[in-house]
């Protein structure tokens, strides 16, 4: 009988100390009707980033070494030129309004309104009454005319 004692008494202590494990998979299974502790986290929103056009352009794929087009954004007006002979020669191509963006917009394009005043007497600029400009992967670009033949100028800002 003593022999019997001691295995139940062992068998009855690991029995009411077994409840208290810390390993989760010697806990015993929850309840589907018990209702668990869900955390849910709220996303941080994404900072809106408005591109920034403001400041001094200079022309990426200019086919000469030494003449190429600026543009220079200030306010609501937009001015491009045309710069020659390494840079000892401007011309003015453009000047007209400017709506800078408003959002985050990967792609974004305005026509600007030609300033009449301002370029009714320079010889190279631009007669069209608008012009379509886009902003997109850092450049501005927009399409240039001259004697019939057109290309698109892609300046970087400076």
């Amino acid at each position: 009988m003593k022999r019997l004692i001691a295995p139940i008494a062992l068998a009855a202590t690991l029995a009411l100390t077994g409840c208290s494990a810390t390993n989760p998979a010697d806990a015993p299974a929850r309840d589907a009707a018990t209702p668990s502790k869900t955390t849910t986290s709220t996303p941080t929103p994404k900072a809106v980033v408005i591109p920034d056009l403001a400041g001094d352009w200079k022309q990426n794929n200019s086919a000469s070494d030494d003449g190429w087009m600026t543009a220079a954004i200030s306010g609501n007006t937009i001015t491009a030129n045309f710069v020659t002979d390494n840079g000892d020669t401007t011309s003015l191509f453009w000047v007209g309004t400017f709506t800078p963006p408003t959002d985050d917009t990967t792609r974004y394009t305005w026509t600007s309104t030609r300033d009449t005043a301002a370029t009714d007497t320079a010889l190279l600029a631009s007669t069209d009454a608008t012009k379509d400009f886009t902003y997109e992967n850092d450049e501005i670009s927009f399409p240039v005319s001259i004697a019939g033949s057109t290309a698109t100028v892609r300046l970087s800002k400076q």
